[in-house]
């Protein structure tokens, strides 16, 4: 069993800890705040290009070659070349958030066989890989912590070229959304090629409406409208889901200091209780010390006694 220095260092040791995990925490929630501000701006621009979108793609002439559509219909699904955009956080204590996202990516790249290139935002993504000899084609530091609307342009900018210069054929990413305060979920999502809506139910669900009468002209071309739209939607897709990340994460580290700091307090509780028992054994064991020390003490008090008293009468007698 410890003594009593050892769990008075343990006790100091879980409260320096505890120190920094509430300042963790308070940073979290900060940011947190931050974020969700950044998500609610960010929303309805999001939701307004999608809704486009979902309109032009309900309009698009059977004939069109454009692209960003889905060319690859009769293309053996062996040979189709995945792009994963997988973000990550820069730092841990967060949980099982980073776990979650490289599980899901490694999962999918296990799938596709050589077929793939690796998109990474975040330290901890590019660590890992780095670890797990996965190569990287591209990496995007400072991003996780600081999502902004040009950096989302970069890593757009970064997957499209390829995709338009048949280096790709699909592009996907992989993050995650904070479901409600307690709930984080990580998502995969396909952001290219776009898929056509396959019946008029699907039209219909897609448009939000109850009637398939709509005019709707796109100028110059169907095409033309499409190489402006995408890129855009891309983009916007992207800086959302980095933005949800960052939302996510901040609430995943909450939770895990939230976690660590009621952990801490168990702990120093047990410590206390196990503490105060040495404490009350070491005094006991001390009381128990000084009181035999005493009557040892007056044994050889009466010993003393009891010899003087014999010298006493030898004395005595020989006078």
């Amino acid at each position: 069993m410890a003594d009593i220095k050892e769990i008075q260092d343990r006790i100091k040791s879980v409260n320096d800890t505890m120190k920094i995990t509430n300042a963790m925490y308070m940073i979290a929630s900060n940011k947190l705040r931050k974020a969700r501000k950044m998500l609610e701006e960010t929303e309805p621009y999001f939701y307004a290009a999608r809704g486009m979108l979902d309109r032009v793609m309900r309009h698009l002439p059977d004939d069109s070659k454009d692209p960003f559509l889905n060319q690859h219909e009769d293309k053996d699904p062996k040979d189709v070349i995945r792009g994963y955009i997988v973000i990550t956080d820069d730092k841990g204590l967060a949980g099982a958030y980073n776990h979650n996202v490289l599980k899901l990516a490694e999962e999918h790249i296990r799938q596709d066989g050589d077929n793939w290139k690796l998109y990474v935002i975040g330290e901890i993504g590019r660590q890992y890989f780095l670890r797990k000899n996965i190569p990287v084609d591209e990496e995007f530091h400072y991003t996780a912590q600081n999502p902004t609307l040009s950096r989302a342009r970069w890593i757009s900018s970064m997957v499209l070229e390829p995709y338009l210069a048949g280096e790709l054929d699909e592009v996907n990413i992989i993050y995650t959304a904070m479901k409600n305060s307690l709930v984080c979920e990580t998502h995969f999502e396909k952001l290219l090629p776009l898929e056509r809506p396959k019946n008029n139910d699907e039209m219909l669900k897609m448009a939000g409406i109850t009637t398939p009468l709509e005019e709707f002209l796109m100028l110059p071309s169907p095409e033309a409208v499409l190489d402006n739209i995408v890129p855009s939607l891309v983009t916007g897709y992207i800086y959302g889901a980095m933005v949800e990340a960052f939302c996510s994460v901040q609430n995943s580290r909450m939770m895990a200091m939230d976690t660590a700091n009621d952990n801490a307090k168990q702990m120093i509780h047990e410590l206390s209780i196990q503490y105060n028992r040495q404490r009350q054994a070491r005094i006991t064991q001390e009381i128990t010390e000084i009181a035999a020390g005493a009557r040892a003490l007056k044994r050889a008090h009466e010993l003393q006694a009891k010899m003087r008293e014999a010298n006493l009468q030898a004395l005595k007698q020989q006078q």
